[in-house]
Parts: C-alpha cells; structure tokens; sequence
C-alpha cells in the first residue's frame, strides 16, 4: 500500500476477516479463520481458473509479473475456500520448448484420469510468431505438467481474436469446446475427444466468432437451469475500470446478448475486478466468483491479488452485482 488511508482499510479487514496485509501491501498470516478473507493467498497473482477436483478446491492463476517473468504457473489447493496450500511451478517454460515468456490464464480439464492444463504463452502479436494457446498434461493436479503436443494448439489469429484467455467448457452432451481470445474478439471451437485439435462444425468451419459487445478478453462460461451464462471482462486489465459482464442464450454457441456488469471496482475495498472464473459446488445451486483485483493505492498494473467472493442469482435466473469484500467467504467443505 502506499496511501495510509488505504493501509487503515487493510489493516482493520484483516483483523475482521482473520487474513493477511500488512502496510507494505505484502500478505502475512493470520491465525483466525472465520472467513478467508481477500486475497485468498499471498502474492501477486492474475486471471485466475477455479474448480474442485474430489474433495479439494484448486485455483491456477497467472503469476502477476512482467511478461518476461511469466515463465511458470503456481496453482493453489484447499479443502475449505479459507486454507490454501502453494503448489510452486505445476509448470515451467522447461516443460515447454516453444514458450519463452508470458505464460497466462490457466484452464483446467480432468479427463479419463489426466489432467489438462491450457495456458497462452509469448503473446504474440501476429501468425508470423511463435505462441498462442498451448497444452500441458500431469498425472495430478499438482503437475508437474509437461508439453502435450509439443507446439501450440492455436497458434493463429482467427476473426481477429488474439489467442489468449483459453476456457474449456464441458457441456452437459459431453462435448468439450474451447473459448478464448482477446483483441476484443472471441472464438469457440470444439476441441477433439483427445484435445489434439479440432472437430470442424457441419459448416466446415473450425472458429465460430461468438463475441458479444463491449468483449474485450477473459471469457467464461457455465450451464444453469438450462441456460448457457457467458461471461468476460471489460475495460483495460491494467486500470481502475476492469470489470466483468455476462450474457446469456440457450446454446453455448449464443446469440449471446450482453445483459450487464456483475464484477467491479469498489472505490472503498479495491480497483480493477475482473478476469474470473466461477467455482459451483457440486449438487448444490451454491457458487463463488473468484477473480482478481488491485489493492487501493497501487499503480503497477501488474499488482493484482486473487480473490473470491460469493455470486447469487435472482428469481429470474439474473446474476446479481458481486459486492467484492475484505472478508471472504466462510469455510465450506465439498
């Protein structure tokens, strides 16, 4: 922190939600754990992918730094949302020959036993360089993970999306399709039973373009009631204005029409809420955003904490605003 104004705001939610913040803005623990309280875990760490894999939460999140730092992901596990355990370097550009740099937003797949980690790396700005949407594979979700394919798994711009932000939705006839880019664009293919590549869709193409307004990057989506949510992140990553906004549709293929903001800033807890994914618990309508935010008074753009916070719908079946807290969620077991 460097506003005493802001490290007061730290300091007393930190005494009430049992966590870490001490007035350089580095965390240090706590003993009581009444509520997790925000961030969730020390550190600076972005775009953060949430899941439960058997009676554990994990979230694999970019490691906030700058591009050429990027070169591993962390991930993080817990049996309760309140205490974390530090997976170091699940992987590493090692593992990895093609990536040198700017490894982000982690997606996470078990499947038939394996886990599949997809990340974006090198952020490239055209299909003459080397990058894009790669593939790791572990026998556990602590990794370590290694190259599944031995190059990228896109590695081209198509309609103009950057290929970055990868999520992998599973959708309830178990087919599994990839959505991810930035650029302010966003594609959905669907991915091969393997994850080698793709099915090409009855058209003959391989990228459908499903990019709502106002789309920047960030996408997520999940399966409620029969409806398909489709949610991303809006504004600039590195200012105060970064948010996320939802839509929904009847098929994860839209028409996806943009319905509004659930996730942003809160001038009095923090700036810059946005890049999430959504954890529900399994056999209970019960979910948690978990996204990242910039403390108050920071400017490095890459000074971002994970966070989460619970998300709650309406009688309609609406998102209702996330009021981002110091506090946390209590302790809830799977």
């Amino acid at each position: 922190m460097t506003h005493k104004s802001s490290v007061s705001l730290y300091l007393t939610a930190a005494l009430v939600a049992g966590f870490w913040l001490s007035s350089l803005g580095q965390p240090v623990p706590t003993t009581n754990t009444a509520t997790a309280g925000n961030p969730v875990f020390p550190g600076w760490y972005a775009d953060p992918e949430g899941t439960v894999f058997g009676q554990d939460f994990w979230i694999y999140p970019t490691y906030s730094a700058g591009y050429n730092q990027q070169t591993f992901l962390d991930a993080f596990s817990s049996p309760d949302l309140v205490h974390w355990t530090k997976h170091p370097k699940v992987l590493d550009k090692s593992a990895v020959s093609w990536v040198h740099r700017a490894m982000w937003a982690p997606a996470i797949v078990n499947k038939e036993g394996k886990y599949f980690l997809f990340f974006g790396a090198n952020d490239i700005q055209n299909d003459q360089q080397v990058g894009g949407i790669g593939v790791a594979v572990a026998d556990r979700p602590e990794g370590p993970f290694k190259d599944y394919l031995g190059k990228p798994l896109v590695d081209k711009f198509h309609n103009g999306a950057q290929p970055i932000d990868q999520f992998v939705f599973h959708d309830q006839d178990g087919q599994d399709y990839l959505i991810y880019g930035g650029w302010k664009h966003c594609n959905i293919a669907h991915l091969k039973a393997d994850f080698t590549g793709f099915e090409p869709f009855t058209d003959g193409t391989t990228f459908k373009e499903i990019t709502p307004d106002s789309y920047v990057e960030g996408p997520f989506m999940f399966l409620r009631n029969g409806k398909y949510y489709f949610m991303w992140s809006e504004g600039a990553w590195g200012g105060p204005n970064y948010c996320v906004a939802y839509a929904m549709a009847d098929s994860p293929f839209g028409p996806f029409k943009r319905i509004g903001k659930i996730l942003q800033q809160d001038p009095q807890v923090a700036t810059g809420a946005g890049h999430h994914s959504v954890i529900k618990l399994p056999g209970q309508d019960v979910y948690y955003i978990v996204y990242h935010r910039r403390p108050l008074g920071e400017t490095d753009g890459n000074h971002r904490v994970t966070c989460v916070d619970r998300m709650t719908f309406d009688e309609q079946g609406f998102i209702k605003p996330v009021k981002i807290t110091f506090e946390g969620v209590a302790p809830v077991k799977l």
